[in-house]
Formats: C-alpha cells, structure tokens, sequence
C-alpha cells in the first residue's frame, strides 16, 4: 500500500510525468467538448430510434469514441484512421517493400509509415462520412439539406475525424500511452452514467437473478482479460562468454518474454473494421439508386441481425487476425538472427535456423491460446444477447476489453516512468 501510495505521489510531483498526465486530461476534455457539438440539421427524436435500432452503428459508435451517438463533428471518430492503419498492415503482407519498411528500417521507416496512414486517411474519411450523411439523410435522422448544406457538413465531419487523429497522436507524443486507444477508452467510458441510468430506470425486481449472472460475467470477464494480457511464456535465453578490453565476461542467463496475447485489442478491432465495411461501402452507392445496392444492403443488414451467422463470422475473423497481427509483429527469424549476433542462444536449441523455427513453433501454439481468448470474449456478448433477447449486451465484450487492456497498458506506462525517475 505504501509503494502505491508513493508512486501516486510521485506522478503529481514530478513535473516531468506530471505535464504528460495533465496534457492526456487536456485532450480528453477538448475530444469530449468536440463530441458534444452536433453537425446542423438534426432531428433528435428520429436519431435516438434510428440508433437504438441499428447494430450498425452501436458498433461503429465504439470508434467514434462515442462521438457519432449525438451525430457530432467528430463522429466519425478515428475510424478511418484505424481503416488506413488496416489496409497499410495489410500491404506489408502483399508488398516486400511496405514489409520492409515497417520491420527493417528502424523509427524512420515506421514514421514514413505512420505518414502513409495518415495520407490515407483522408479519402477514407471523404467516402465515409459521404456515405454516413447519405443514409442519415435518407433515413430522415438529417433534414433536407441543399447540396452546398450538405457538402459543408461532409468537411465538417472529415475535418473534425483528421482533428481527432491529430490529438490523438499528440497524446502519443507528449502524454502517456496510445492517443488513438485512449481516445477510444474516453468515448466508452463517457456512456457509462447513460447506460447505468437506463438500467436503474428500466430495473425490473424479478430480472435480479438476470442482473446478478450479468454482474458475474463482467466481473469474470475483466478478471480474465488482465490474467491473459499480462500472462507470458519465458523463454531462457544464455549468453556465451565474451573478451572486450582484455577481460572475459562469464555466461549469463535471460529470459526471452513471449506474450500469450500479442496481439492486444487490435484483432477485434480489425475484424469490426471488415465486418462494417461492406456497409459502410453500400451507404455510400445508395446515393445512385440502384436495385441491386438496396437488395445488397438489405442482405447486408439481415447478415447483422442474424446472432447466429454474425457471431460467427466475427469469431473466425478475429482468430484469423489474431494470427496475422501477431505474424506481422512477431519475426522469428529477426529475432534468432540478433540472438545469433549478440551471442545468445536457447540451451538445447541450435543457434540461427533451428532457433527460428523452435520461436516460430512456440509463438504459433501461444498465439492460438490467445486467438481462441479473444474469440470467446469477442462473441460472448452475442450469445447472452442469443439466450436472454437483451439486445444491449452486443457490444460489451468488444468494450470491456478495449477499456481493461488500455487501462493495463496506462498502468504499466505511468510505473516505467516512476520507476525511470527513481533510478
């Protein structure tokens, strides 16, 4: 408790961490005040049926940061961001020479590709918040506009999701943590009195077993959620011995971590993304007219409101990312190399080919434990949503562990820097 009660002392006392915690406050105050402030033409009543009614948008309302519930500038959130972020990724697995930007040439291949992301996401929010106002507008959510009303509300949106994308990498930068994922967490957490408040309006005394079963798998839920994110597989790892300046430096042993969830939130994240994409993508041609665009998207939207076909796709699509995001992070051969170099090595496991393939074996079973976990967790909201009919519950398990998983990366964040400081 004293060592808690130390460290929380330290982070408002040493301007340094101090600064970079009150800059993240600054930003969430500025992201909220944004979301707070609605696009023209709104009617209010049609918004709140129209939401409460569609699954499409509650999930999308997750990358918004809760911005696109009251249609606000920001509504479009950071997810054209985390879009343009999807489609680089993925062209590191098609391209060799996006791969190896991004894996081989240090911080400034990553900034060049973080600036590829950026210059991506421009169009990306062009097409999206088209396509949004386009179905908001034929849905009578959105008054009759003139083309010039329309087209500045389009800038409105696209402006205020690169405003987004650029605060969020401020936070990177100058605060503590991912800005991008905090920005998230901020738009979650801010529906939490909303939501609590229309469970204690609508509490009904004979669902309390309902409520109780609810609470249990919450709480079983977080407590899993930190045990997997924080659980690793230590690999030993012995340096020979070595002669620099005339003296030899016995063995000495390490550990090499190896993660069970390497991969974090962004599979879900990944797999939300394509799930809503080939929407997002025909609210954009319902603006034409055609038949088959409306037969597509009414294809599309029974997809969505099958528990059943929809909790499925969404588990094998997040299993799949998870393999991928963590073959594109994790290299075994990168690594036996630089073990090979610094003179490390696996007892029992020959330096070089047989270390690359004794990491990659090992990283292809961990990653499975971890794939199946975020599965699980990932559609385990769609089933209670399938055995109970409370249609609330659809994206719970996709919050939950968005909000846990940053809360766990701040925490380690905030003691790397106490501990920094200390030494």
């Amino acid at each position: 408790m004293q060592t808690f009660l130390h460290k929380f002392k330290t982070i408002f006392t040493e301007p340094a961490i101090r600064n970079r915690v009150f800059f993240v406050l600054g930003a969430l105050v500025v992201f909220r005040a944004l979301a707070s402030i609605p696009i023209p033409g709104i009617d209010q009543t049609v918004l709140e049926q129209f939401f409460t009614n569609n699954q499409f948008l509650g999930l999308l309302n997750i990358f918004s940061g809760g911005g696109l519930s009251n249609l606000s500038i920001v509504m479009l959130g950071v997810g054209p961001f985390i879009t343009a972020s999807i489609i680089m990724q993925l062209l590191t697995v098609m391209s060799p020479k996006f791969k190896s930007l991004y894996t081989e040439e240090g911080e400034a291949g990553r900034a060049k590709f973080t600036q590829y992301s950026r210059m991506l996401t421009l169009p990306l929010a062009i097409l999206q918040g088209f396509g949004f106002l386009t179905l908001l507008k034929s849905q009578g959510v959105i008054a009759d506009l003139t083309t010039f009303q329309f087209i500045v509300n389009v800038i409105l949106v696209v402006a205020g999701s690169v405003l987004l994308m650029w605060i969020g990498e401020m936070v990177t930068e100058y605060g503590i943590g991912n800005g991008v994922s905090i920005i998230i967490f901020a738009g979650i957490v801010a529906t939490l009195p909303m939501t609590m408040s229309q469970l204690f309006y609508s509490y009904d005394p004979s669902q309390l077993p309902l409520y109780i079963g609810f609470s249990i798998v919450a709480l079983g839920i977080i407590y899993a959620v930190v045990v997997m994110t924080e659980a690793e597989r230590p690999v030993p790892i012995t340096y020979a011995k070595q002669s620099r300046g005339g003296s030899t430096y016995g063995t000495s042993q390490s550990y090499l971590p190896m993660r069970l969830n390497q991969a974090g939130v962004i599979p879900i994240i990944f797999a939300l993304s394509i799930i809503l994409f080939p929407q997002m993508v025909l609210n954009i041609l319902s603006a034409f007219n055609l038949p088959w665009v409306a037969r597509a998207n009414e294809l599309v939207t029974n997809f969505l409101n099958n528990q059943w076909a929809y909790g499925g796709v969404y588990f094998m699509l997040v299993f799949l990312f998870t393999y991928f995001y963590t073959a594109v992070t994790f290299d075994p051969d990168a690594v036996a190399k630089n073990l090979q170099r610094s003179g490390g090595f696996i007892p029992g496991i020959r330096p070089g080919a047989h270390t690359s393939e004794y990491l990659g074996n090992l990283v292809t079973r961990l990653t499975l434990v971890g794939a199946l976990f975020l599965g699980v967790i990932a559609v385990l909201p769609v089933g209670m949503q399938i055995a109970t009919g409370v249609s609330a519950l659809a994206i719970g398990g996709t919050a939950v562990l968005i909000v846990v998983s940053v809360v766990l990366d701040l925490t380690r964040r905030l003691d790397a820097q106490v501990s920094m400081r200390e030494y």
